[in-house]
């Protein structure tokens, strides 16, 4: 089992920065992948960004690319997600997610372990 705990989000302006936390406990291991996603009301799951404890490459989804980034601290088992130049569109609930088989793709079917999501609202 992996537990993964978020925090970090918040109400701010756009234009402003938010970084988000993700620590994660439990059954770890430096091949699982990681993933960023978020959940706006009445919207699907959405994918933000994704990689493994022990790669090299990140996954960034389009609407985010340029403005995100995905790092991680592989020490204190966190990754993070900065994201800067904040725009009302990314008002949503973010999630952490781990795969043990370490995937690191869009799809979130692939995810097996969650955390419980933080809130970020961004304002005009």
């Amino acid at each position: 089992q992996v537990q993964l705990v978020e925090s970090g989000g918040g109400l701010v302006q756009a234009g402003d920065s938010l970084r988000l936390a993700c620590a994660a406990s439990g059954s770890t291991s430096d091949n699982d992948g990681m993933g960023w996603f978020r959940q706006a009301p009445g919207k699907e799951r959405e994918f933000i960004a994704a990689a493994t404890w022990s790669g090299y490459r990140t996954h960034y989804a389009d609407s985010v690319e340029g403005r995100f980034t995905f790092s991680r601290d592989n020490a204190k088992k966190t990754v993070y997600l900065q994201m800067n130049s904040l725009k009302p569109e990314d008002t949503a609930v973010y999630y952490c997610a781990a795969s043990s088989a370490g995937y690191y793709g869009r799809s979130f079917h692939e995810y097996e372990y969650w955390g419980q999501g933080t809130q970020v609202s961004v304002s005009s």
